[in-house]
């Protein structure tokens, strides 16, 4: 087959601008495979409190509002395009919740699991008659229970764990788990753990030297992974030069890079390590994440012939 373009983003954490715009991605760049690599879901529940009169309340931004309902969908969007979940709710309930941190938990599993249905129907609705090929695969951030929500879906692909065909010509295997970090986020491993799934994925690929790696997580101190030390209180670590950045990536991702030397390794996690390196012939990328400015970071890649002709990262 002749070559196709392929258009690679990452950690969007519920912005529902960075979702429109990845699904938009196909059109602009004419890219024929859309990838996203995991971090899709959002950070934060915001109560909208029913009040006498029909009105709401609600704490946005630093600032309190009470508004009409005919005045709160505008907030609503605003809230959903930067990455936050608007929930209309009743003094009761929320004082409920307030004493009920597995409720609340519950609660924002749910709103994240039909938001995620929403925006895969809403893909499925753009782009399958157009013959661009999507896959999605939740990261570490995102929660286990918004997997079930891809078996709604009959066009949009979650590979983690699997061998797909890109294109019916490459082959990927995918995995949005990390190693460990200080946040104790849903999809966390050890690095042993993590390279035995890898492995066991890796050791199926007929052709590793045409393969694609799409693993949330970026090989460690490849420069890919560099992000502010923290300490204890999670607050970033400061020095004479300023905040101490660490290399945070994973040793079993840079292994199996350097063992298998794919075409391509997709990567994520650290929003402020965008670049491109090469390891041995491997291209690695991590296009970083804006999302909180509603602005879409990516890269879009050229293969062709079993090579990677040509890329550039993206911003729009």
């Amino acid at each position: 087959m002749s070559g196709f373009h392929l258009f690679f983003a990452t950690d969007i954490h519920g912005s529902e601008t960075c979702f429109r715009k990845f699904l938009n991605a196909g059109l602009a760049y004419k890219a024929d495979v859309l990838i996203m690599g995991g971090d899709m879901t959002g950070k934060m529940l915001v109560p909208l409190v029913a009040q006498a009169g029909g009105k709401y309340s609600f704490e946005w931004l630093g600032a309190a509002y009470i508004l009409s309902a005919a005045e709160l969908p505008e907030y609503e969007k605003q809230m959903r395009m930067s990455g936050c979940y608007p929930y209309r709710t009743t003094p009761d309930e929320k004082e409920e919740l307030e004493k009920d941190p597995q409720k609340v938990k519950r609660l924002f599993a749910s709103v994240m699991r039909t938001t995620v249905v929403d925006w895969l129907a809403l893909a499925e609705e753009r782009l399958a008659k157009t013959g661009v090929e999507c896959y999605i695969t939740p990261g570490n951030d995102d929660v286990l229970d918004i997997d079930e929500a891809f078996n709604t879906s009959r066009y949009v692909k979650n590979p983690e764990g699997q061998l797909i065909m890109v294109k019916g010509e490459y082959e990927m295997i995918a995995s949005g788990y990390s190693n460990r970090t200080p946040w104790n986020s849903p999809r966390e491993t050890d690095e042993e753990t993590l390279l035995v799934s890898i492995q066991g994925m890796a050791k199926k690929l007929v052709d590793p030297h045409k393969a694609i790696f799409n693993f949330h997580c970026p090989p460690f101190d490849s420069g890919l992974d560099t992000a502010p030390k923290i300490d204890k209180t999670f607050k970033p670590v400061t020095g004479i030069t300023g905040v101490e950045m660490s290399a945070v990536g994973s040793t079993a991702v840079a292994q199996a890079i350097q063992e298998y030397q794919p075409l391509l390794s997709l990567h994520g996690h650290v929003h402020e390590s965008r670049a491109t390196i090469k390891i041995g012939k491997t291209l690695c990328v991590n296009p970083g994440s804006e999302y909180s400015e509603g602005i879409l970071r990516g890269c879009l890649l050229w293969l062709d012939k079993g090579r990677v002709r040509d890329y550039m990262l993206t911003s729009g």
